[in-house]
């Protein structure tokens, strides 16, 4: 087994694929039977971790502690990006106003 991310997840899909086509609940214990990869890099993998989840849940209604964080990620992202967005017009706010008062 080689340990290249690309290779891994391919490994997890393809598990996750047979045990759905074959009406068997989705695990990370079955995963990594199945895979060989352990269930803590299967866990602490983010990539792995929600290819699994999404397999646990394939109707997407379940908001799992993965999904959670990604949202949370991208949140602060657009957080941070208007953040810089609103000190840059202040600044030009600020310099418009001294260049009034010139």
């Amino acid at each position: 087994m080689s340990d290249q991310p690309n290779d891994l997840l391919g490994q997890v899909h393809a598990a996750c694929k047979t045990l759905t086509q074959r009406g068997k609940t989705v695990t990370f214990a079955k995963i990594a039977d199945h895979t060989g990869i352990s269930r803590a890099t299967l866990y602490r993998r983010r990539e792995l971790r929600e290819l699994v989840e999404t397999h646990r849940d394939p109707t997407g209604d379940t908001l799992t502690i993965t999904a959670l964080a990604t949202q949370l990620d991208q949140l602060r992202q657009t957080l941070a990006a208007l953040a810089a967005n609103v000190r840059r017009h202040e600044e030009d706010l600020r310099a418009l106003k001294r260049a009034r008062n010139k």
